[in-house]
């Protein structure tokens, strides 16, 4: 995330800037650092998604199928970018509130189930 700015020394107090932001913003993520994020969809079947620091992320589909990729912040949405497996690429934002381990929210998934998400604690 980065500020654009006419002047050099307003450009450094942007990134400043953003840096700080960037790091709030993964703040509110630190919940899920070690821990896994678990989609029911309606059908029962669960989905995973583990979310590291590094903005990494790996996922085990609920079908079994495992990717893996990078993951950033944009306002309040988690965005993700699939890396693995390459043939499939894929990229998808959604809303991500503040919850703490335990907490569920409900969500849409990238296929448009209606789903319900938990952290849960442990990989």
């Amino acid at each position: 995330m980065s500020l654009k700015s006419v002047v050099l020394i307003a450009a450094a107090l942007g990134l400043g800037l953003a840096g700080a932001s960037a790091q709030a913003q993964d703040s509110a993520l630190a919940p899920t650092f070690g821990n896994t994020i678990v989609s029911t969809h309606p059908d029962g079947r669960q989905a995973r998604l583990w979310l590291s620091a590094d903005h990494t992320f790996r996922a085990q589909g609920r079908g079994g199928n495992r990717s893996s990729g990078v993951w950033r912040v944009r306002g309040s949405r988690l965005c993700l970018t699939q890396r693995r497996p390459i043939s499939i690429p894929f990229s998808y934002c959604h809303a991500f509130p503040q919850v703490a381990v335990g907490q569920a929210w409900n969500d849409t998934a990238s296929n448009g189930d209606h789903v319900v998400n938990r952290i849960v604690r442990g990989q």
